[in-house]
């Protein structure tokens, strides 16, 4: 029997899908992602620390996700996107794993105390997933975007 792989069952409820890829998806992604940066940022001055490192992630996420609709992937599950970032592109994906983790920790717990040091390292952290990250989206040709979407759909079909 088949074992069914946690992408390809996404794939199935239709929360892992193809999509034409998207130049404008993907830059409404990347503006999402520079504007949770900047909210990290003014939330980390004026205190409010478990945001600010919830914001960091968001901003780390969006850009993920800008990647994805460029190549013509639509993911609506983080751990999917997440996955799919080091098994389709390659990418190491440890720091969005600690960063979506930090968030979750921070944002729904209150038996956690956030500091300054942590919260700066989380903003500081998304500023170089971010700006490594677009910058491999620029660098993309169609021939890349056509064989990181094959690959992409041979793990959503199974």
């Amino acid at each position: 029997m088949k074992r069914i792989t946690f992408l390809h069952k996404l794939y199935q409820e239709g929360k892992l899908s193809e999509a034409e890829p998207s130049e404008e998806i993907k830059a409404a992604y990347l503006q999402k992602s520079g504007k949770s940066l900047s909210s990290a940022k003014a939330l980390f001055k004026i205190g409010n620390l478990e945001d600010s490192v919830a914001l960091a992630y968001y901003a780390m996420y969006h850009c993920l996700l800008a990647l994805l609709f460029r190549a013509g992937i639509k993911c609506e599950n983080h751990a999917a996107a997440i996955i799919l970032l080091k098994r389709v592109f390659g990418i190491a994906n440890d720091a969005i794993s600690k960063a979506k983790s930090e968030r979750v920790d921070k944002q729904y717990y209150v038996d956690f105390n956030v500091t300054e040091l942590e919260t700066s390292e989380s903003i500081k952290i998304a500023e170089e997933f971010v700006a490594d990250l677009t910058d491999f989206i620029e660098k993309l040709t169609e021939d890349n975007i056509r064989t990181y979407r094959e690959d992409a759909l041979k793990l959503m079909r199974g």
